[in-house]
């Protein structure tokens, strides 16, 4: 007789929290060092085994993470526990009352030597956190694995339309604009949907008890921006609020999902109030409710998959460059807005950005962008970097051959905003050029066709 092969889980969660003076990620150009600890930042591991298969899913209470502190993490992971690299997902929430775990305003280390070294946080991250992060997350891997036993999963979802909105407006002259003032007579209409999921995976061990959760859910967590405080954001509040539905046991991870132009602030509503713990409530009360109604994951079939995609750079056009060298020469040093020396203009640091972006574009004129894929039973993981648009998310999921298909945007590298092709046309913020939106207008659907084959693949049908 041949016996069914179980399912087992672990979860850990470590405790990545900066130290005072640490400086905080998620702003151009302006000073952040901690002077607060509102809540803890954790590194959350997820660690599934069904047959000879292992994956682990790795949710980071940070704003971003690079390439090669991704891969660092992986391969420290791989080379102490014996996981495969490959099967490890490196996700940060992209909270903006957090560091980034490695630099992302130049392309790959200021070789140009534009930014001062006086002001190292001018770069986007700080060197002394990189370690504490890397350390927290292997550590929270190795937990993870301790920790495995028998489990239960079981997967379901519930709508919430009141928490998320989509930030970037069509005006009345039929230009774009993110987060124009609130209510303005010359807003036209929203540019795009949001994606109103409340995704929920549960996995219990003995008895019923909770071993994890892995929530999704699609929303820039901006909530303590430009402040000088850190804090994990809704994901936080909301991972906290699921664990104590459950007891207090298990441990809650976020998965946020393709929120390039997604945000908590509705600019239609002139009585909205900017409140992070309400949000994670509100999510927390959905999933109370989608609890109550969970399917079982029967035939927990475990995979996971990996394409890389070599996406053309947007490079700075000629005119770009010659304006921000132009710039530098007449202010080699940065332009300060503020006499404590604070912040920097946006137009010096988008000038530095430009010069070295069209540098770079010359010595690699193509991105390495990877499209992750998981696959546990009925549910698709897609797991892809940067920040790209939800409109592709939802194509995706219409066409997804998953029941569910949850999404993880800003894994495993950092690429910038993946902006529609719509929003090109119109402009705004997160079409710049520079080192936060630097790839080529086709990338967003090559990465959502890309997802698709993969989900395809791993669900064994046709498109």
């Amino acid at each position: 007789m041949k016996h069914k092969t179980v399912l087992r889980a672990g979860a850990a969660q470590v405790d990545i929290t900066p130290a005072m003076g640490t400086q905080i990620a998620g702003d151009i150009g302006r000073y952040r060092p901690v002077e607060e600890i509102r809540d803890p930042l954790f590194a959350k591991a997820l660690v599934i085994e069904h047959g000879k298969r292992r994956v682990c899913w790795l949710a980071l209470d940070v704003l971003a993470i690079g390439r090669r502190e991704s891969d660092a993490i992986r391969q420290e992971a791989a080379a102490r526990f014996g996981l495969d690299e490959d099967h490890i997902l490196v996700h940060a929430t992209q909270t903006h009352s957090a560091p980034s775990v490695g630099h992302f305003f130049v392309f790959d280390g200021d070789v140009l030597g534009l930014f001062p070294k006086e002001q190292p946080w001018l770069l986007g991250g700080d060197d002394r956190y990189t370690p504490v992060c890397i350390n927290g997350a292997v550590e929270a891997i190795g937990l993870a694995l301790k920790h495995l036993q028998p489990a239960q999963a079981e997967v379901g979802r519930g709508v919430n339309g009141s928490v998320a909105f989509n930030r970037r407006f069509i005006m009345r002259d039929g230009t774009g604009q993110t987060h124009p003032p609130s209510c303005s007579p010359d807003i036209l209409c929203s540019e795009g949907p949001a994606d109103p999921e409340v995704g929920v995976m549960r996995f219990t061990g003995a008895h019923g008890k909770p071993i994890a959760y892995a929530l999704h859910h699609t929303c820039h967590p901006t909530h303590g921006y430009p402040k000088r405080w850190i804090s994990a954001d809704w994901p936080g509040t909301w991972a906290r609020g699921v664990v104590e539905l459950g007891g207090g046991e298990g441990v809650a991870l976020v998965l946020n999902g393709f929120c390039g132009n997604i945000h908590h602030g509705n600019h239609l509503d002139p009585q909205w109030k900017d409140d992070f713990h309400a949000m994670g409530r509100k999510l927390t009360e959905t999933t109370a409710t989608a609890l109550a109604r969970l399917t079982p994951i029967d035939e927990p079939v475990l995979g996971v998959t990996t394409r890389h995609l070599r996406i053309p750079m947007r490079s700075p056009s000629a005119e770009e460059v010659k304006a921000a060298r132009a710039l530098l020469k007449r202010h080699p040093q940065p332009t300060w807005t503020d006499a404590a020396k604070t912040a920097v203009s946006w137009d010096w640091v988008y000038a530095a950005m430009r010069v070295d972006l069209a540098y770079n574009v010359k010595r690699q004129p193509r991105f390495d962008y990877p499209v992750q894929v998981f696959r546990l039973g009925q549910v698709g993981i897609v797991a892809v970097p940067g920040e790209p648009f939800v409109e592709e998310q939802l194509r995706i999921k219409e066409l997804s051959p998953a029941p569910y298909t949850f999404m993880a945007h800003m894994s495993n590298s950092y690429v910038g905003y993946i902006p529609t092709p719509a929003a090109f046309r119109r402009g705004g913020y997160e079409t710049h050029t520079g080192a936060g939106s630097k790839l080529h207008p086709s990338a967003l659907k090559r990465m959502g066709d890309t997802s698709l084959a993969l989900l395809r693949e791993l669900f064994k049908t046709r498109g």
